[in-house]
């Protein structure tokens, strides 16, 4: 993986659903969960990343899903779940001894400090792991495109996007098991099969800054580890950027 040239060392963002958060449980925070997430993003610092993190807030509200709801409303109050979830990630590295604050695309004074690539940047210099949260602050923009534009602006080599299966799959493994995995794919590649990764904005916003995407399976925490130090543990989309 090439440094980045700023801070001469390997900057990454973690992409984490919501749902991994709540555990078997699927709603809610489960802080054993929580914890072991949590250990495993300071066991990638501790190997010489600077770290960033984007949480999805399914575990608390997916507003596609509410159906009484405004699509407006149900992503306004996904937003906030992130923050909710930024919270809690925020707290459970720092039970563990390490440094973490969280950045809140939404002003919420008093309780976090407003995201700006400058005040990142400070944080992530001085070996904190940034956690961002609110999305991107606009309803209609997911959690995943979030976590596309925050690498961007912060300078990441690469993004890592946690998903339920070992990378990116032709057709839906859980539906079938002829499905073929990927070991590497161009951007326009993984847009022009729609595999559903990740959105199209996101994957657009890395294509356009030359940002590769490792796809990986989350639910093992130690693979935030194991795929920083070999991607083809999941799926490269956008090429060679590790050594």
């Amino acid at each position: 993986m090439k440094e980045d040239d700023r801070t001469g060392s390997k900057r990454v963002l973690l992409k984490l659903s919501g749902e991994v958060l709540a555990g078997e449980t699927g709603h809610g925070i489960d802080p054993d969960i929580t914890g072991e997430f949590a250990e495993a993003v300071l066991d990638l610092a501790a190997a010489g990343c600077s770290v960033g993190i984007v949480t999805g807030g399914g575990n608390f509200i997916r507003g596609r899903d509410q159906i009484s709801i405004d699509r407006i409303t149900g992503d306004q109050m996904g937003m906030l779940a992130t923050l909710i979830n930024g919270l809690a990630f925020r707290d459970a590295i720092r039970k563990r001894g390490g440094r973490a604050t969280v950045l809140s695309s939404i002003p919420v004074e008093g309780i976090f400090e407003t995201f700006s690539p400058e005040k990142a940047e400070e944080y992530l210099s001085r070996d904190y792991v940034v956690i961002y949260a609110g999305g991107t602050g606009n309803p209609c923009l997911t959690t995943d495109t979030a976590a596309a534009l925050r690498a961007v602006q912060t300078g990441c080599t690469r993004l890592l996007k946690g998903t339920k299966v070992n990378g990116v799959y032709d057709s839906d493994p859980a539906q079938n098991p002829e499905a073929l995995r990927f070991e590497t794919l161009t951007y326009d590649e993984a847009l022009r099969l729609d595999l559903k990764v990740m959105d199209a904005a996101a994957i657009a916003i890395c294509r356009d800054a030359g940002l590769p995407i490792s796809v990986f399976n989350i639910w093992d925490p130690k693979n935030i580890l194991r795929v920083f130090k070999d991607p083809s543990i999941g799926s490269l989309i956008g090429g060679m950027s590790y050594d």
